[in-house]
């Protein structure tokens, strides 16, 4: 299936781990150029890497979500350097570090860094890339939130709280774009193996007695069961497949919504 993505010139933020790289993976298989925007210190060098893994244009800027001013010159710096931003996806994001169950387990202190990187920065990255789209008259944006966004999930409250803002936004992001031939839609994964879910495993595990601790493939597996119809961990690639899909023209009515790649995890009838 061509998905008419050869020459597209994507964003990626978050690029340089995860499902960022995953994505950014499965995109240069289909002939898109590549920007990588992370904060680490070595997303150039995993540019490189990604560049020479593919055999497409990949470039990697450091840059802080956090800091508009930031973000700006960066959307100039990219626009600059490749002249259009076709597509978005917007992967960058941050737990609190801390197992909430019950929310009594955090305090407030716990939730402003969290809304600052996941929610606040959406909308500086959206604030930035949406005119770029908006004088082209084209483009789709993908914001990656999570099931815990649509199930209240406990185990770590300021990021569910804050993607399930991020829906939100995402939402009245597709209803102002769409005149603009601009899609917006969320992608939400169910259980990957991130560094992010294995940091709530270890915050889980650090305050449970010494007989009642697990090992993470025991916690996880367990969860995987419990939890999951499909019985399977979903991987970076199937996050992947599905924005890259999303993206294309091969879903070019396809707006304002929020897919879950969950393994039936969650239901809405």
């Amino acid at each position: 299936m061509d998905l008419k993505l050869t020459g597209a010139a994507v964003v990626i933020t978050g690029g340089a781990s995860g499902i960022g790289l995953a994505t950014a993976r499965t995109f240069a298989a289909e002939g898109a150029g590549i920007v990588l925007w992370d904060q680490s210190d070595k997303v150039s060098e995993t540019a490189r890497e990604l560049s020479e893994e593919t055999g497409q244009s990949v470039t990697g800027f450091q840059v802080d979500i956090t800091d508009f001013t930031a973000v700006q010159k960066t959307t100039e710096q990219t626009v600059a350097q490749t002249s259009k931003i076709t597509h978005l996806v917007h992967a960058a994001a941050i737990g609190s570090g801390k197992f909430g169950f019950p929310f009594t387990n955090l305090t407030p202190a716990d939730w402003p860094r969290v809304f600052e990187v996941n929610m606040q920065g959406m909308v500086h990255v959206a604030h930035a890339v949406a005119p770029v789209m908006q004088e082209a008259g084209t483009g789709s944006m993908i914001f990656i939130s999570s099931i815990a966004g649509q199930i209240g999930s406990q185990t770590d409250p300021p990021y569910s709280a804050s993607k399930a803002a991020n829906i939100n936004f995402a939402q009245c992001l597709a209803k102002d774009l769409a005149r603009h031939g601009i899609r917006v839609n969320s992608v939400c994964p169910g259980m990957v193996q991130t560094p992010l879910n294995r940091s709530v495993w270890q915050a889980w595990n650090n305050r449970q007695a010494p007989a009642d601790q697990k090992s993470y493939e025991d916690w996880a597996g367990e969860k995987i069961r419990q939890l999951v119809p499909l019985q399977r961990w979903q991987t970076p690639e199937d996050i992947a497949d599905m924005i890259v899909f999303l993206s294309s023209a091969r879903a070019s009515q396809v707006t304002g919504q929020t897919i879950n790649v969950d393994g039936g995890f969650v239901m809405h009838w």
